[in-house]
């Protein structure tokens, strides 16, 4: 997310099991087996690099215990995970892109089961209830990012206009961004497969949106999100003022078109600070417009490590995440790759070290973030829906697009059991 997706360029640690079955040895050693993302874009950066460091201090410190690490490419973990597990070649943690579907299959532990009471309170308090299904927690937060609003300064200056705080103010200044031709696209809006969910959710909470109540039941076309779409058509889309057709332009395109200048506008996260740098854009970052002012939270996305109950290590699993979940630990990962904390320690040492003025907006809307329903074990199904064909609303009539999402949502929870 922030794959978010994740949240940054990404590979992924996948950890094929190596071992015996049991996971115990002739010398008294257990071995637990780990999959856990990898966040690098080079062999450099790889964060096997850092995984193997905090596993040879770890191992030093608990000799009777082994942790066996693997990798697996982000666009294949998914279902080399799933062939792992109907395989009963389960790992004993894993650390990826969401949790739910795993309690639905009863595999995991609760996350008290498998962290210290000091461990888990130094969660996050936000992010720790992304992380319950039915008011148990089961997925643990790794990493984090939340979305704000990045402009270009020249490409404003040029236009003559004040950064935007409402909707109506976005497509003032995309209208005369573009009649000034001070960019080749004043807002970009990418509605594509990569990440249809995250776009459409940060407009759907400008207006009091978003995709499900407050008991956990699908809205997808509720009035409020109907009319989202609607607005994007009339006030973005159909006046040129963003991509020809949002629904096959992915974040992707549009963090990389920014970075070369070409963007006024969008909706990002930190990743794209030091593309925009590296592309020598002169940006800044603003609250994301709402409907009718800036929004009071924002969306924030989570990567999840979550302990498998199979194999039975209960006491190792513990003793290993205590240790990962460390303040020396997190900081570090955190900051190898300019990601967003979320162990309270860790946030407060970001803040302060002085490190880290490009993040200090985004650590100020991180703890009253808005998250996806990830506590809903069908959410990945409806995601996977939203990702194909939800950026089609602000073509066709966003009543049938959303409504038929709305019922395929709908269909895929009462096959759950939700």
């Amino acid at each position: 997310m922030i794959s978010a997706g994740a949240a940054a360029s990404a590979l992924v640690l996948g950890l094929a099991a190596c071992g015996d079955d049991g996971g115990g040895s002739e010398d008294g050693t257990t071995t637990i087996k780990l999959v856990a993302a990898d966040y690098g874009d080079k062999a450099s950066n790889a964060s096997k690099v850092y995984w193997d460091d905090v596993v040879k201090r770890f191992e030093a410190k608990n000799k009777d215990i082994k942790v066996d690490v693997q990798v697996i490419n982000w666009n294949d973990i998914d279902t080399k995970v799933k062939t792992m597990i109907q395989g009963g070649n389960v790992p004993d943690i894993l650390q990826t892109g969401g949790y739910a579907d795993k309690v639905a299959d009863d595999l995991l532990y609760e996350a008290d089961e498998v962290l210290s009471p000091k461990t888990k309170s130094n969660l996050i308090e936000s992010f720790a209830k992304a992380g319950e299904v039915d008011g148990t927690q089961y997925g643990i937060p790794f990493v984090s990012s939340a979305r704000l609003m990045f402009y270009n300064k020249e490409v404003l200056d040029k236009a003559g206009v004040d950064v935007p705080q409402t909707w109506d103010d976005v497509a003032a200044a995309a209208q005369k961004i573009k009649d000034e031709k001070a960019a080749e696209i004043p807002y970009a809006l990418p509605l594509g497969p990569e990440e249809a969910q995250g776009e459409s959710m940060i407009w759907e909470l400008g207006n009091g949106g978003g995709y499900t109540d407050a008991e956990g039941n699908y809205t997808l076309d509720s009035e409020q999100n109907v009319e989202t779409f609607e607005w994007l058509r009339e006030n973005l889309v159909d006046p040129g003022l963003t991509y020809d057709n949002p629904a096959t332009t992915d974040r992707k395109t549009a963090f990389a078109d920014f970075a070369a200048g070409k963007v006024g506008m969008l909706n990002g996260h930190p990743t794209l600070i030091q593309m925009a740098k590296d592309g020598g854009v002169d940006y800044e970052v603003a609250p994301i417009p709402g409907k009718d002012g800036p929004l009071d939270s924002t969306l924030g996305v989570a990567d999840w490590m979550m302990a498998f109950k199979d194999g039975g290590k209960q006491e190792e699993i513990k003793k290993f995440l205590d240790f990962a979940y460390a303040k020396e630990n997190t900081l570090k990962f955190d900051e190898m790759y300019n990601l967003m904390p979320v162990t309270t320690d860790t946030l407060e040492e970001m803040q302060s070290n002085g490190k880290h003025k490009d993040l200090e907006p985004f650590f100020e809307v991180l703890p009253s973030a808005e998250f996806y329903p990830l506590g809903n074990t069908s959410w990945d199904v409806v995601s996977a829906e939203i990702k194909k064909s939800g950026g089609k609303a602000v073509s066709d009539d966003p009543g049938d697009v959303l409504g038929e999402l709305q019922q395929k949502a709908e269909d895929t929870a009462a096959d759950m059991g939700e």
